[in-house]
C-alpha cells in the first residue's frame, strides 16, 4: 500500500508525456537527423498507419540487406518517418546528446538548490539546521 502511494506521488512529480507531446518532441528530432516524411493522405494509408505501432522506431531490411528505419506518427504529423542507417545513427546521437544535457541541467539545478539551502542555514541566528528562524516566530 505504502509503495503504491509512493509510486503514485512520483508519477505526479514526474508525469509521463502524452502521445501527442512525445510526437511533438520526436518529429523535429527525426527531421533534424535526416528522416523524410511520407504523408498519410488517403483513407487506405490512414488504415495502414493505424495498424502500425505508434511512435516507435522500427526497421526492415531492403533488397540489398541494408536497414531502412521508420516511425509511425498518427498524433502530430499523421505521417510515416523514413530514414536510412545514417539518419538512424544521427537520430541516436541526438537522443544521447539530449539525455546528457538533461542530466547536466538536473545536476545544476540540484547543486543550486543545495547551495541555497546552505545559505539559509548560515543566516540562522541559531546556527546550521535552524533555517532563517522565521518559522519560530522570531
Amino acid at each position: 500500500m505504502l509503495l503504491g502511494l509512493i509510486c503514485a506521488s512520483c508519477s505526479l512529480l514526474n508525469p509521463q508525456p502524452t502521445p501527442q507531446q512525445r510526437a511533438q518532441y520526436l518529429g523535429p528530432l527525426l527531421a533534424a537527423a535526416g528522416f523524410s516524411t511520407l504523408p498519410v493522405d488517403t483513407p487506405a494509408k490512414t488504415q495502414i498507419l493505424k495498424s502500425l505501432p505508434p511512435l516507435k522506431v522500427n526497421y526492415y531490411l531492403g533488397k540489398g540487406g541494408e536497414p531502412h528505419y521508420w516511425l509511425a506518427d498518427p498524433y502530430e504529423c499523421r505521417c510515416l518517418y523514413l530514414g536510412d542507417q545514417a539518419a538512424y545513427q544521427h537520430y541516436e546521437n541526438i537522443r544521447l546528446q539530449n539525455r546528457m544535457l538533461r542530466q547536466q541541467q538536473e545536476t545544476a539545478e540540484e547543486n543550486l538548490e543545495a547551495s541555497q539551502n546552505m545559505e539559509m542555514d548560515t543566516m540562522s541566528p541559531f546556527g546550521p539546521g535552524f533555517g532563517s528562524g522565521m518559522m519560530f516566530g522570531f
